[in-house]
C-alpha cells in the first residue's frame, strides 16, 4: 500500500484460526496495520474502557462469542462517547440479511460474512482499511 500512517485495529472473535488469518492477512496489506485482539465481547469492552490503552483506528466485531456476543458489545460501544467515532465492522460467519439490517441499525458501519480464501481476506482489509468511514452514519 501507498499508504504508510499507521491504522490500529481491533479484532474481536473467538476463534483462532479466524484471528490468525485475519492477523497474517493485515500484516501483507501493510507491516503498519497493528493488530489487537479480544476472545470474545466481556475482554473487548475490558480493554475498550480502560483509558490506559490506545483506541483502535477499527473494530472487527464476530458475533457469536462466549459471555458477551458481538450484538450486545457493539450496543455498549455505542453508549461510550469515547468511542462512538470508531467504526465497527460486523465480522462473522452469518450469512443473515436479518442480522445485517439490524446490526447497522444499532451502530455497525458494515456488515461482513467471513471468507474463507486468505486472498479475499487480504482484499477486504485493503479495500476496508483505506476507505474514508468518517461520514459513515454510526448510530
Amino acid at each position: 500500500m501507498a499508504d504508510n500512517k499507521s491504522r490500529k485495529v481491533f479484532l474481536v472473535d473467538d476463534d483462532a484460526d479466524d484471528k490468525q488469518l485475519f492477523i497474517e492477512s493485515a500484516k501483507e496489506v501493510s507491516e503498519n496495520i497493528h493488530c489487537i485482539t479480544a476472545s470474545d465481547g466481556q475482554e473487548a469492552l475490558k480493554y475498550l474502557k480502560d483509558e490506559q490503552n490506545p483506541l483502535p483506528d477499527f473494530i472487527f466485531l464476530d458475533l457469536r462469542m462466549p459471555r458477551i456476543g458481538g450484538k450486545q458489545c457493539l450496543e455498549e460501544i455505542r453508549k461510550d462517547n469515547r468511542l462512538i467515532h470508531i467504526p465497527i465492522f460486523i465480522y462473522t460467519t452469518s450469512r443473515d440479511d436479518r442480522d445485517s439490517i439490524e446490526l447497522k441499525k444499532s451502530g455497525a458501519v458494515h456488515f461482513i460474512s467471513k471468507p474463507d480464501d486468505p486472498t479475499e481476506v487480504y482484499y477486504l482489509l485493503s479495500t476496508l482499511l483505506y476507505e474514508d468511514w468518517s461520514q459513515v452514519k454510526n448510530n
